[in-house]
């Protein structure tokens, strides 16, 4: 498995309370086909839809058990949130616009591998508020959607980051006559 954005755990430590635990809430998630194929998908940049995934569950998990909320639904919510297989920016659904259609397309999909509590369909569904107008009716639910945000710009931003250093080298390697290697 891998880290969440900015988290210093690596999520297949066996030595880390925080990991084993946030493996206990997803992994039977985390090894089905379809969610496998969610890192198929770019989501951000260069950040793949399952390692945003990722990074909305295991963040949402530390927020949640750190107030002392249900952070296994969150976890399990934050994984399955985005669990649709088509590029967005390439494919238009029938539903309609993706920020509209894609959280009940996820939330189909999620039904199709996993028993539902009412929190985790409800932290699917609504992640997109206030995009969408239905107001998150549990506190997980507004977690998973504002940490949904933060991963998502700071996936953006590093894709960016790291767009930018790289342009940067190959310029000076050209203008220094240097040779580039990636």
């Amino acid at each position: 498995m891998r880290k969440a954005i900015w988290s210093k755990v690596w999520l297949d430590s066996n030595s880390e309370e925080l990991a084993i635990e946030f493996r206990d809430c997803v992994e039977d998630l985390l090894q089905d086909e379809m969610v496998q194929k969610l890192d198929d998908f770019i989501q951000h940049f260069s950040t793949t839809r399952l390692q945003h995934s990722i990074n909305v569950a295991y963040h949402s998990y530390l927020i949640c058990k750190f107030l002392g909320l249900d952070y296994r639904s969150a976890a399990r919510a934050g994984i399955l949130h985005d669990l649709f297989l088509y590029d967005w920016r390439v494919e238009r659904q029938p539903e309609g616009r993706h920020a509209f259609a894609h959280p009940k397309v996820a939330l189909r999909n999620a039904r199709k591998i996993a028993k539902l509590n009412p929190i985790e369909e409800d932290g699917i569904v609504k992640h997109m508020w206030p995009v969408t107008f239905a107001l998150p009716k549990y506190l997980e639910s507004y977690i998973i959607t504002f940490v949904d945000k933060y991963c998502a710009y700071g996936e953006t931003m590093e894709g960016l980051i790291y767009g930018i250093a790289e342009k940067s080298m190959i310029l000076n390697c050209l203008i220094s006559g240097g040779v580039y290697a990636k």
